[in-house]
């Protein structure tokens, strides 16, 4: 019989205190999108990452969006993004009138490949258009090969936006995930390994930066007694709830990470011996949340597709997806130019993400590890 208790790929988890600080928000009247829960939010967000100076906002991409701004990104600028991510990384280029310019994968980290980041940089000059910002993504907690790219970065003076929406509590080289650009972006989405139930933040050592996204995102309201306004605002402030959330969301992030690297060691463990399964790798120097735990399916030596796992966990009430379909694939944009070979095609072809939830029980990753081995040749 089949076993109908819905596994979810990644499921928020509470911890003990987020409802106490949404209680005391509702004592005190601090329903707003200001009050003494952002500040505290951001105050831990600065000590968790070490960035000097955080901004509470609605959400990732707003997040992202405000960076550009900040940047001095304008309509016909070109924007260099990883091509293997969410949308998300992508769309605010298009907000703000620019044109994105995709970079292929490496093959270990599944994250942005110096070389071909370069060869765009490269190119692009010759055309006499300079990139004006790099957007490099964290895939599913694995920290992207910082060392090389902020080289090449600095080689040609082209500021790092860093989306580590996906990587709180991911290190390199002993730094936390978000210290390393210009500007740093981080989500707290439902799905994410802490969430605010929607929510994002801005990092930055530059405090003019960080003040400039609080501004933009409340209506960029000038100071006067009266509803002024010199520039166009956003309505991309984090609320006093939503940050208390997140307060206690950030008491148990160390228990988060060690539960989703635990489980992708089970996983690790399960299939580290059959030929045709392999996973993203760390180097020496990165320590990944693994927020995701996804597996890559050679359909030569499996004996399977990935799509055929993927089919197989849904019939068992078991939640799997897709790595990110890149964004140079993407319908919405065919036409923008794309630099690297087939790596993060490939990647798409056949990676899969594997429930990751820090909740799961050992029952669920055993009925996860099964549904898999019933779909291979060993």
């Amino acid at each position: 019989m089949m076993n109908n208790k819905k596994i979810w790929l990644s499921s928020p988890h509470m911890g003990s205190t987020e409802l106490l600080n949404i209680q005391e928000a509702f004592n005190t009247n601090w329903i707003s999108p200001m009050g003494p829960h952002v500040d505290g939010f951001e105050s831990d967000l600065v000590e968790f990452t070490g960035v000097p100076y955080a901004a509470a906002l609605s959400s990732g991409t707003a997040a992202l969006h405000l960076a550009l701004i900040i940047l001095g990104i304008t309509p016909g600028d070109e924007v260099l993004c990883q091509s293997l991510t969410f949308s998300a990384s992508a769309n605010p280029i298009v907000y703000v009138g620019s044109k994105p310019v995709f970079v292929d994968s490496e093959k270990d980290s599944w994250n942005m490949c110096p070389e071909s980041l370069e060869k765009a940089i490269v190119e692009r000059l010759k055309v006499g258009s300079k990139p004006k910002a790099i957007i490099v993504v964290h895939l599913y907690g694995m920290p992207a090969n910082m060392s090389d790219i902020m080289s090449v970065a600095a080689k040609y003076e082209i500021p790092v936006i860093e989306d580590a929406a996906e990587a709180l509590g991911s290190t390199y080289n002993g730094k936390a995930c978000g210290s390393f650009g210009t500007m740093s972006v981080l989500s707290f989405n439902g799905n994410k390994i802490i969430t605010t139930s929607g929510g994002g933040a801005l990092l930055s050592d530059n405090d003019g930066h960080i003040k400039k996204a609080r501004f933009l995102a409340t209506q960029a309201r000038d100071e006067a007694p009266h509803y002024q306004h010199s520039q166009i605002g956003y309505n991309y402030r984090m609320s006093n709830i939503c940050a208390g959330i997140g307060r206690g969301q950030m008491e148990v992030l160390h228990q988060r990470v060690a539960q989703r690297r635990k489980n992708f060691e089970r996983y690790k463990d399960a299939f580290n011996t059959i030929k045709g399964i392999s996973f993203q790798t760390e180097n020496v120097l990165s320590r990944s949340n693994r927020w995701l735990s996804a597996v890559l399916v050679d359909p030569k030596t499996a004996g399977c597709t990935r799509e055929d796992i993927r089919l197989a966990l849904a019939a068992q009430n078991i939640e799997s997806r897709p790595l990110w379909k890149p964004m140079h694939l993407q319908p919405v944009f065919q036409h923008s130019p794309y630099y690297g070979g087939n790596v993060s095609e490939e990647l798409f072809n056949n990676g899969l993400c594997l429930p990751s939830g820090s909740n799961l029980e050992d029952e669920d990753l055993e009925r996860v590890v099964n549904v898999i081995y019933g779909c291979l040749s060993v």
